[in-house]
């Protein structure tokens, strides 16, 4: 076959082009409409609304560890100075979509120069990501430093397919600054799509401008994620690498505890890339484009290779996967399946226009399937992920509960805005609702060593080593007053908060009426005596 011609390019009524992106907004919106909050926004919001309002849940375990995102915190965080916690996760999460979907229409257009397919990969995007990703990375959901990390990556890829290697190496860079894996591992792609290019690479010399201002621009990133295990000894480093990689975050990091299902549908998926690759003659663009998908992919095959030295070191190949090996190619993969498939329809709009209607009916028709499933979701009142991770199984009426408990705290005026809580183990939005500290939960596991090896004694203190099951409701219940009361002093804290069955041994502060009369939550006070020093 021959290479086929490049298209010249036009200049699309700025209208229209408005209008398209209006479109995909609107994609990305119904994917990610859920309730607030999300299942990662009480965390990631948090620390920024901590970062720039200490006084809010002052004392708080997780919240006052290392920053990780400090670009991120520094940047949004300070709208929560004027934003409540849902306004604000509304805004970003509309703020971050918008982006997306300008982002998106850009490298589509660079690509296929059609408008109007940036929609259709848009629901094919997002589609795949969702049913076929391999170690739970996603795109569009809550607000975090991630989604615009992926806005800076969709510009640079642009940058790369229109042959522009300065600005996609700075946009790569910029990426870093936000979220440091997602940009990282974009600039390693990258390089190796520059190897793969041959004759058409730009040559080193021309490209230290950007290569020197892209690092430059991810140091706002990279130096905190370097600093995070300043001063801790190694025994300790090791210790907070097993456990991260191994006991709290194996479903992301370690492909041998990563369900096999979903290993082999992305296996599936990288496949059906490999045929659409076949059947479709690439011109320098999408050849530049299916480099670093293959980077992404050469990234995961590293990432593979590290779990096995597990056989042989188990430490250090925990201080290798938690780097996240697989974060790229679980989006890079959707995204090279989704630009093939426009490029084929688009190549045979010209040579055989009644296959490329077929393809294209076909594609549209599993685009509608999947984005009409989620509007019928949208449509139905839901639980915030946040809180429904917590246990699927629950009703409503357990949710309801839960808001009334802390909400009581938050508007009571009985509990001081210093006060500290012990929480259940998958209780993830206590902080987000109550706006008082605790002294940990299971999903807000810390960044640093340090902080790392005490939050996974904290989760042994209060819920017992082992404790793996996410539906583990009992566990607080199986201490002794005396237990729970030292736990108390040991970690400064003045209340617990529990299931209302079994009813614990200790003075209880809610529901002491009738008028907050709670069926499935009880907050008691652990201690009068003056808290102590951690």
């Amino acid at each position: 076959m021959n290479t086929p011609t490049e298209q010249p390019e036009s200049r699309p009524n700025r209208r229209l082009v408005l209008l398209e992106i209006a479109l995909v907004f609107a994609v990305f919106f119904i994917q990610g409409a859920t309730p607030v909050p999300e299942v990662n926004e009480p965390s990631y919001l948090g620390k920024a609304i901590h970062y720039w309002n200490p006084d809010r849940a002052p004392g708080d375990f997780f919240l006052e560890s290392a920053d990780a995102h400090a670009v991120f915190y520094f940047t949004f965080g300070w709208l929560s100075l004027f934003m409540p916690p849902p306004v604000l996760a509304w805004f970003g999460r509309v703020l971050t979509w918008w982006l997306l979907a300008w982002s998106w229409r850009r490298l589509n257009y660079a690509i296929l120069r059609r408008s109007w397919f940036s929609i259709l990969t848009a629901v094919l995007l997002v589609g795949l990501i969702e049913y076929f990703h391999m170690a739970g990375e996603w795109i569009i959901g809550g607000v975090e430093a991630k989604g615009f990390a992926f806005v800076l990556v969709f510009l640079g890829l642009e940058a790369l397919v229109r042959h522009r290697w300065n600005w996609m190496w700075l946009l790569f860079g910029a990426a870093s600054a936000f979220h440091v894996l997602v940009g990282g591992w974009s600039v390693v792609a990258a390089a190796v799509a520059w190897i793969a290019a041959g004759k058409d690479r730009a040559p080193l010399r021309k490209m230290w401008p950007g290569l020197l201002g892209g690092f430059l621009l991810s140091l706002p990133g990279l130096i905190p994620a370097l600093l995070l295990d300043r001063g801790v000894d190694a025994v300790t480093v090791r210790e907070a690498y097993s456990i991260y990689v191994y006991e709290r975050l194996c479903h992301h990091l370690s492909i041998a505890q990563i369900p096999r299902y979903f290993v082999w549908r992305f296996v599936a998926m990288v496949l059906v890339w490999m045929v659409l690759c076949r059947l479709t003659v690439p011109d320098a663009a999408l050849r530049r484009l299916r480099a670093f998908v293959a980077g992404a992919l050469l990234i995961a095959a590293a990432g593979l290779l590290v779990t096995l030295s597990a056989l042989y070191d188990p430490s250090f190949c925990a201080a290798l996967l938690r780097f996240y090996w697989y974060r790229l190619s679980d989006v890079a993969v959707p995204l090279g399946v989704a630009v093939e498939v426009a490029a084929f329809v688009s190549q045979r709009l010209r040579t055989r226009p009644g296959l490329a209607r077929i393809s294209l009916a076909a594609a549209i028709l599993l685009a509608a399937v999947h984005i009409g499933g989620h509007v019928s979701q949208r449509v139905v009142p839901q639980l915030p992920p946040a809180f429904r991770s917590y246990d699927p199984r629950y009703p409503v009426a357990f949710y309801v509960e839960w808001r009334k408990a802390c909400d009581w705290i938050a508007e009571s005026g009985e509990i001081p805005p210093d006060a500290r809580f012990i929480t259940p183990r998958m209780t993830q939005t206590f902080k987000w609702y109550a706006g008082r500290a605790e002294v940990g939960n299971w999903k807000e596991i810390p960044q640093d060593a340090g902080t790392i090896v005490q939050w996974w004694q904290r989760m042994n203190d209060l819920h017992g080593t082992g404790m793996r099951d996410p539906l583990l409701r009992s566990s607080l219940s199986r201490h002794s007053r005396t237990s729970l009361e030292q736990l108390g002093r040991k970690y400064n804290a003045d209340y617990l908060i529990t299931y209302a069955r079994p009813r614990l041994p200790l003075p209880v502060v809610y529901p002491t009426n009738e008028e907050d009369r709670n069926h499935a939550f009880v907050i008691y006070r652990l201690s009068d005596d003056e808290r102590s020093t951690p």
